[in-house]
C-alpha cells in the first residue's frame, strides 16, 4: 500500500516534499489528518520525518550495465536509497521496485547492504572473473551520510586493495577523503580515480538543491586533498539544470582546475518517470519565481518533454539550449586545462582474493 504524503508541509532539509504514487501498486493510501489540524507537535513530525535504515538481504552487490552512453559495465552500490536528498536525482524510481515511492520514501528509508565486502569478495574470487574497473557507486551515493558510520564503502575498498582490483569512485560528498590512504596506495598503482560532481557553488542554493550533501566548497577541498595524494579527479558538472545553474559552468570549472582535477565532463538534469513531479515540486516551492522558465527549458532540449530516454541524447540534450550549453562547456574546460583524459585503470595486477570462507585459488 502507497502512502502519498502531504504536499501541505514542506519537510526540512528533504529534496522531496510528498511521496508520487508507486507506478507499479494498484492501491494508494492517502493520509486523513483533518482531525489533527491543531496537533502542533504532530505538524511538526510532518515536517522533519526521521530516516530508518533497513538491512538489504541481497545475495550480490555487483550491478552489470549494458547502457552505451554509460562508461563502466559493473558498479557495486552499497545502499539503496539516499539521504542526499536531491530532487533530480535519476536514481528515485528504483524505489518503486522496492513497493516504496520515489518521493520521501527513497530518502528516508534506506537500505543498507552490510555484507557488501564478503559478497564483493567472493564475486571477485570467483574463478571464471575476468578484471575489469568496478564503478562506487552506480546509483546511489557510496558516501553518503551513513557511510560515515558504517564503512561499508571503506570495507569494499580494503577488498579492492587486497586484491590489486581496479575501483572508480563517483560521489559529491566530502566523506570521501576519510579513504584517502587506501586510495592514495591504489592510484599510485594506477588502480582508481574519483569523480566529484559539483552542481553549484552556491552554497544557500546547494543547501536546498541537495540537502544532505556536503557544502561546494567542501567539495572543492576533497577535490584538492585528493589531487595532491595524488588520486586523478575527474570533475562532474552534475546536474545542468538550465535557467538554474547553468551560468555557473565556468566558475566550477575554474574552481576544480584550481584545486586540482585533470578532466571533466557534464550530463543534463534527466527526470524520468516520478522523478518529473519530485522536481517540479521542488521548483514551484523553492524557486517559483523561476519555475515556469527552468520548465520551458527543460522542455527546449527535451523535445516538448520533460525527459528524453534515448541513449546518448538522455546525458545531453537537444536543441538551441543544449548547444549553447554544450559550446560555453567545451569552451570554460578547455580554457581550464580540464579538456583531457585521465589514463585507463590497470587490469593486470589483478590476484584472485581469498573468498569469504578463506579459501584461496588454486590454479
Amino acid at each position: 500500500m502507497e502512502t502519498s504524503g502531504n504536499s501541505e508541509q514542506h519537510p526540512i532539509g528533504r529534496g522531496a516534499s510528498s511521496n508520487p504514487a508507486n507506478r507499479f501498486l494498484t492501491v494508494l493510501a492517502e493520509p486523513d489528518y483533518e482531525q489533527l489540524e491543531f496537533d502542533e507537535d504532530f505538524r511538526k513530525e510532518l515536517q522533519r520525518p526521521r530516516t530508518v535504515y533497513y538491512d538489504d538481504t541481497s545475495k550480490s552487490v555487483i550491478s552489470e550495465n549494458d547502457s552505451p552512453d554509460i562508461p563502466f559495465r559493473y558498479s557495486l552500490n552499497p545502499y539503496r536509497g539516499c539521504l542526499h536528498g536531491c530532487s533530480y536525482c535519476y536514481a528515485r524510481p528504483t524505489h518503486e521496485y522496492l513497493g516504496l515511492s520515489a518521493g520521501l520514501d527513497f530518502e528516508t528509508k534506506i537500505f543498507v547492504k552490510r555484507d557488501a565486502a564478503k559478497l564483493f569478495r567472493n564475486w571477485l574470487a570467483r574463478p571464471s572473473y575476468q578484471c575489469e574497473p568496478v564503478m562506487f557507486s552506480g546509483v546511489t551515493d557510496c558516501y553518503q551520510p551513513i557511510e560515515r558510520k558504517l564503512g561499508i564503502t571503506r570495507q569494499c575498498i580494503e577488498v579492492a586493495r587486497e586484491a590489486l582490483q581496479p575501483v572508480s569512485m563517483i560521489t559529491k560528498n566530502a566523506l570521501v577523503v576519510r579513504d584517502l590512504d587506501l586510495l592514495s596506495e591504489l592510484a599510485s598503482q594506477q588502480l582508481t580515480r574519483v569523480a566529484i560532481s559539483v552542481t553549484s557553488l552556491d552554497q544557500p542554493l546547494a543547501r536546498i538543491l541537495e540537502p544532505a550533501c556536503s557544502a561546494p566548497a567542501s567539495r572543492i577541498d576533497a577535490i584538492r586533498q585528493l589531487s595532491e595524494a595524488g588520486v586523478p579527479v575527474h570533475l562532474m558538472v552534475a546536474p545542468i539544470i538550465p535557467g538554474l545553474n547553468d551560468s555557473e559552468i565556468p566558475a566550477i570549472l575554474q574552481a576544480a582546475a584550481e584545486a586540482g582535477a585533470r578532466s571533466a565532463s557534464y550530463i543534463m538534469v534527466r527526470l524520468p518517470l516520478t522523478v518529473e513531479p519530485v522536481f517540479l515540486e521542488w521548483l514551484q516551492h523553492h524557486r517559483p519565481n523561476l519555475a515556469e522558465k527552468i520548465e520551458n527549458r527543460l522542455r527546449c532540449i527535451r523535445g516538448g518533454g520533460l525527459n528524453h530516454a534515448q541513449f546518448h541524447l538522455r546525458m545531453r540534450g537537444t536543441g538551441i539550449f543544449a548547444e549553447q550549453i554544450s559550446a560555453l562547456f567545451q569552451l570554460n574546460r578547455k580554457k581550464a586545462g580540464l579538456d583531457t583524459q585521465l589514463p585507463p585503470s590497470r587490469t593486470d595486477l589483478f590476484r584472485p582474493p581469498k573468498d569469504s570462507n578463506g579459501q584461496g585459488v588454486l590454479f
